[in-house]
């Protein structure tokens, strides 16, 4: 026999309120929840958004800071060589900006760049006066990248663990200049070599010049025991009057150094070549 569960119209009134009352609840309760849900994300997505923005915003500045000591330091060093300073009184920030100058890969675009443009510049000369045009070249840009251990501006490199990378560049330096040289003189164009050491090392640069590849030369000039008494400022512009004095006429110029490409030689072209370091000494042997 089945059950039968009579409920009064009040009763059935009461139980259906209760029931929609029941839905209304958990209906709202997923709206929050939803909503809850949706402004966490929100605000999650606002904080990566904004750690985002603001690690940007931070390697930006690092960028523009970096830029700025590279302009900085770079033109400090152009103003030091061409006054005849020291490297060490460049700021010491200059030599991280040196380092990164390197590893970011700056020198060599700008080594590359150089050397195009020499290159670039004979493409459309020729040699006239029955080789009397001469091209000087400053030899100590081509030694073997080994002579760097001499070089008295490597000192503190190795805070930066940057010995390496400069000497890299270096020698990178060297293969871009024997390679140009190649070129002039295979051009026919003569070539003066002229460099900052003693006359007593002529034989060993002979030896490192032939043993790089370096051929027909017409002249290489060395430093007299007089010559190394004085400013290599004063000592090259002598040695490119003497040229003169004695009929060439120098059509150019290049080397990586400004105590060679000062003086009053206006119809040379002179080409300065990048360096790796702040500023090259002008007093040291390089």
């Amino acid at each position: 026999m089945e059950s039968v569960v009579y409920m009064s119209s009040c009763a059935a009134t009461v139980f259906v309120g209760a029931l929609v009352i029941v839905a209304i609840m958990l209906m709202t309760l997923l709206t929050s929840l939803s909503v809850m849900l949706q402004s966490c994300k929100s605000r999650e997505a606002g904080v990566l958004e904004n750690d985002h923005h603001h690690r940007h915003h931070h390697h930006l500045q690092q960028r523009m800071q970096h830029r700025y000591d590279y302009d900085y330091c770079k033109m400090a060093a152009l103003n030091a060589e061409i006054s005849s300073f020291d490297a060490y009184t460049l700021p010491d920030f200059c030599k991280d900006a040196a380092v990164k100058y390197i590893k970011e890969g700056h020198y060599m675009r700008e080594l590359n760049d150089s050397v195009s443009l020499v290159e670039n510049y004979f493409h459309g000369v020729v040699s006239h006066d029955g080789g009397h045009d001469v091209v000087l070249m400053d030899i100590d840009d081509f030694l073997p990248a080994n002579t760097l251990r001499t070089n008295p501006m490597l000192y503190g490199y190795n805070r930066y663990g940057c010995d390496d990378c400069v000497r890299e560049a270096k020698h990178m330096k060297h293969v871009f200049l024997i390679e140009l040289y190649t070129k002039l003189e295979s051009g026919g164009w003569p070539l003066i070599l002229l460099s900052r050491k003693p006359e007593q090392l002529r034989d060993a640069t002979v030896d490192d010049l032939k043993s790089s590849g370096c051929r027909g030369w017409l002249k290489i000039i060395m430093r007299s025991d007089e010559g190394m008494k004085t400013d290599t400022r004063d000592y090259f512009l002598k040695q490119k009057t003497a040229i003169e004095v004695e009929g060439y006429r120098i059509r150019a110029v290049v080397s990586s150094h400004m105590d060679m490409l000062v003086g009053s030689f206006i119809k040379a072209q002179n080409f300065k070549l990048p360096n790796t370091l702040p500023v090259a000494p002008t007093h040291a042997i390089i």
